[in-house]
């Protein structure tokens, strides 16, 4: 028949009509039932949770309650004044309180109080009478928390309250960068945007969710990916702007932007460290000239397009050594990163890793000095033997850190 989000039940009773009431926390509230989804906000009680009913004398009806323990009486019969105070609204920011709309019946008066603090005892305004017949402002000092309090008086109509609604503007404040990811050899695919209405649950102050974009590896691009929120739910529109090593002006890469990630191609970039630095503005909500912004900068990260050069590439067979050999000579260097490995492949055989000169790797130049042995073919008829070829072609490439790729081949003619 009925039920609530905020409220737990831990007492259900009938008055002398047969009307259900249910008793709750932990705000304290009595609920009359009236039927389905039919229900009256009866009493706030000053206690935390309703924990009973028992039937009371004259019809009326004891009530015990918990945190604090108390026993209240309710009358059979409507009392000539009634009070009802509203929950605390917390409008999450400084704001200014404009003007109230209300649905009543009968004889009620509305009165309305602020603070900035979430206690209404502790330093918050007085109560202020809003005048319903004459424009219903809120005269009351801009705060984060307001609370408002409805007076009703018996008479014909009965009185009610049905509606109320407060008017309030938030104090704009500047949104917050609180992340900035970039990532070199991805791109980021875009994220169908859908129109329409805000999620259901996302409003002033709620964190608002952005899926991360798909992240596809593609070594010639960098992507830079970032995380912001607005405490007033602001639309908001980012720039990109990027700085090499040593520089002091930052240079543009995208402007207008509202998604909260970008990709660009690596090669725009010399070889070189970087950072980016990414500018947020809730200009698409506020008034020209009133807009605020937010910057943050990234930590740094490095950009290496270039392929290595291989130098000096030797191969001879020499001859001195037990089986025949060949050897490899060569040196790689590259102009920004450490070489991060090499390999070399005999006669276009498998892929082999050889070590530098210096067994570690860990120099923008790194030279190379080893020995293949050439497999000996199986035995062959002498007239095949003599129009069988002995060249070997030596192939070596080299990877730098960021697996940039340079090859180079040397050819020994047989005799």
């Amino acid at each position: 028949m009925w039920t609530s989000h905020e409220d737990l039940v831990y007492a259900l009773g009938f008055d002398q009509h047969g009307r259900l009431l249910a008793g709750t926390g932990n705000r304290g509230h009595i609920f009359a039932i009236n039927g389905v989804d039919d229900f009256t906000d009866l009493i706030k009680a000053s206690a935390t949770q309703i924990t009973a009913f028992a039937a009371a004398p004259g019809g009326g009806l004891y009530v015990s309650s918990s945190n604090l323990g108390k026993i209240f009486v309710l009358g059979p019969g409507p009392e000539s004044e009634g009070t009802y105070e509203s929950d605390v609204f917390d409008a999450r920011v400084f704001s200014l309180w404009g003007r109230t709309s209300v649905r009543t019946a009968g004889s009620v008066e509305l009165y309305a109080r602020s603070g900035n603090v979430d206690n209404p005892d502790r330093n918050w305004s007085l109560w202020t009478r809003v005048d319903l017949a004459a424009g219903s402002e809120l005269k009351i000092p801009p705060a984060r928390f307001v609370q408002w309090k409805s007076v009703l008086h018996a008479g014909n109509p009965a009185p009610r309250v049905d509606d109320v609604l407060l008017n309030y503007l938030p104090k704009n404040v500047a949104p917050e960068i609180d992340e900035i990811v970039v990532q070199p050899g991805y791109h980021y695919q875009p994220i169908p945007h859908v129109t329409g209405s805000e999620p259901p649950g996302q409003g002033l102050g709620q964190p608002r969710f952005d899926p991360p974009p798909p992240a596809v590896r593609d070594r010639d691009s960098i992507g830079v990916r970032w995380q912001a929120h607005d405490d007033n739910d602001d639309q908001l529109v980012y720039t990109v702007y990027y700085r090499g090593d040593g520089e002091s002006r930052w240079l543009l890469l995208k402007t207008n932007l509202s998604d909260r990630y970008y990709s660009f191609d690596a090669s725009l970039l010399p070889d070189g460290g970087y950072t980016v630095k990414v500018i947020a503005s809730d200009a698409p909500s506020h008034s020209p000239g009133e807009a605020l912004y937010a910057e943050r900068v990234s930590p740094r990260f490095e950009v290496d397009t270039t392929a290595p050069v291989i130098d000096n590439l030797t191969a001879a067979v020499d001859e001195k050594q037990t089986g025949k050999q060949i050897h490899v000579r060569f040196r790689a260097s590259d102009s920004f990163s450490p070489i991060k490995r090499a390999e070399y492949s005999l006669d276009g055989g498998d892929w082999q890793f050889v070590e530098p000169v210096g067994q570690l790797s860990d120099s923008k130049t790194e030279d190379y000095d080893f020995r293949v042995t050439v497999p000996q073919p199986e035995a062959a008829p002498a007239a095949m033997a003599e129009n069988t070829a002995t060249d070997h072609v030596v192939v070596v490439r080299a990877y730098d850190r960021f697996d940039n790729l340079a090859t180079a081949k040397a050819v020994l003619r047989g005799k």
